[in-house]
């Protein structure tokens, strides 16, 4: 079974616009999709990239009118100045680092913490919403409070591994050494493991 492992960040708006086409694409072909959160205002400099704050006015108006025709174009609602955003994104990665260990499919939970950002104004980074978003995707919310240490280590850990991949950005995803970035490349993705490029 071919793996991809999908570095993304609950705080993207670009992983939220991702949807549910990365696990519909990874069904297709009987591919295992490994699911690893980093931070990303950690990665970007390490990378060469800026971090949303840092960046000249005109690249923050692109990213707006850019989000914008996006959302439109995949039917997706984004709120393009949510309530709680910049917030703290680990709380919710930790939540998904357990849930992951549980053995559960963790790609809905993934989706629902992008959504409560980008679509519901809810903070994930507050401890009531992540056990409300962990129990409405079948998760036990106590795995809230437990594993903050292992989940510590391990968003760490991910962070360093897509250092070390070459990765950039986020949504990546990966098959091997072969990188896609972007949600807007996923059907290059699809078609790769098609065999088709």
């Amino acid at each position: 079974m071919r793996q991809i492992d999908y570095f993304f960040a609950t705080m993207s708006p670009y992983c939220y616009l991702a949807g549910t086409r990365l696990e519909e694409i990874a069904a297709r072909h009987g591919a295992k999709v490994v699911y690893k959160p980093i931070a990303i205002l950690a990665l970007l400099p390490r990378t060469g990239g800026q971090v949303l704050a840092d960046r000249h006015e005109s690249r923050k108006a692109y990213r707006l009118q850019e989000l914008r025709r996006q959302s439109a174009k995949l039917g997706m609602p984004l709120n393009l100045k949510p309530a709680h955003f910049p917030a703290n994104a680990a709380p919710s990665c930790y939540a998904i680092i357990a849930a992951a260990a549980t053995g559960g499919d963790v790609g809905p939970l993934v989706h629902a913490f992008c959504r409560a950002v980008w679509a519901e104004d809810r903070d994930i980074s507050d401890d009531a919403v992540v056990r409300d978003i962990l129990a409405a995707n079948g998760f036990d919310p106590k795995l809230a409070d437990s594993g903050l240490l292992a989940g510590a280590e391990t968003y760490a850990a991910n962070l360093e591994e897509a250092v070390a991949r070459g990765v950039f950005g986020v949504p990546t995803y990966m098959v091997g050494d072969e990188m896609f970035w972007g949600q807007d490349r996923l059907e290059d993705l699809d078609l790769y493991l098609a065999g088709k490029i």
